[in-house]
């Protein structure tokens, strides 16, 4: 049977619907959260522990240390080398996450432009100079289709953007994946809920990673070098607390997870408009019953 991809915006409930699939479709699952792949980011990241996956097989978990950039060309590789091997299994492939960049490199099998490292050190150097938000507004000012995809807090990709722009020549959307048939002839799941109600989920779950340990976690991994991380120490929950620690503020108080929750809605704003623009995904309701069943009537389409 073909791969299935389940995606959608943060706290959807795409990982227990995945696991109740791989269990009825004799499944393994890949994960496509980028924050997933650090090991030791597990409280605010949603992740499962082993003893939740109902002894599942899931692959891209915990393969990098905060220390170490993700990247969606290794992940585009890694990933693809782990749906070819479960299906060579005789097993179904269960991709699920909320990553945009990597879902849509796998499916579209996204050809990546070329890296200059002394361009790519010059923007890191000026993202060090004038900051995140100077260097977005440099970006909108050559790209402006660039700068309104990208977050203004998303330095990575600030300087990735602007590298591809000066290599190429072109807009940096000039390099994205062409939508067409997926990978695999993969079905795309989409999962969302109403506005208002996923807030209220979103709110939830903010509190529930505080109570759950997110600060101790935090402060764990900084021993592990999260602050060193270019990606991790970006990640919702994380970057929030480790600012509270740098301003002296309680990290567990109320203004931290507001920003948490605020700047998660702002992330699930971005992914729901992101993934809609796919006219592939076959859309589901998270508060619908029998969400599995409507599930597995769209592969016997």
């Amino acid at each position: 049977m073909r791969p299935v991809a389940v995606i959608g915006p943060t706290g959807t409930g795409k990982s227990a619907l995945a696991l109740t699939l791989a269990e009825r479709l004799g499944g393994e699952i890949v994960n496509a959260d980028a924050m997933q792949f650090y090991r030791g980011m597990d409280i605010g990241t949603a992740k499962l522990a082993p003893d939740q996956r109902r002894g599942i097989a899931h692959h891209q978990l915990d393969v990098l240390e905060v220390t170490e950039n993700a990247s969606v060309a290794r992940y585009q590789e890694s990933a693809a080398a782990d749906i070819e091997a479960i299906m060579a299994r005789g097993a179904v492939p269960l991709i699920v996450g909320g990553s945009m960049l990597y879902i849509q490199s796998l499916l579209d099998q996204w050809s990546f432009p070329a890296t200059d490292p002394a361009v790519r050190a010059r923007w890191e150097a000026r993202l060090a100079e004038v900051g995140v938000g100077a260097l977005h507004a440099e970006l909108t000012r050559v790209d402006p289709a660039a700068g309104a995809a990208i977050l203004d807090t998303d330095g990575r990709r600030i300087v990735r953007a602007l590298e591809v722009v000066e290599i190429t020549g072109q807009p940096f959307a000039a390099s994205a994946p062409r939508i067409g048939t997926p990978r695999w002839n993969t079905v795309i799941i989409g999962l969302d809920w109403d506005t208002a109600v996923l807030d209220e989920r979103l709110a939830q779950r903010t509190d529930s990673m505080f109570e759950d340990g997110l600060v101790e976690e935090v402060t764990g991994l900084i021993g592990r070098g999260l602050r060193d991380g270019v990606t991790a120490s970006r990640a919702l929950g994380y970057a929030q607390v480790l600012a509270a620690l740098d301003a002296g503020d309680d990290p567990d108080n109320a203004a931290a997870r507001t920003a948490t929750f605020i700047g998660t809605r702002r992330y699930v704003r971005r992914q729901r408009s992101w993934f809609r623009r796919d006219h592939r995904v076959h859309w589901l309701d998270g508060s619908a019953p029998d969400l599995a069943d409507a599930a597995l009537r769209i592969l016997d389409r």
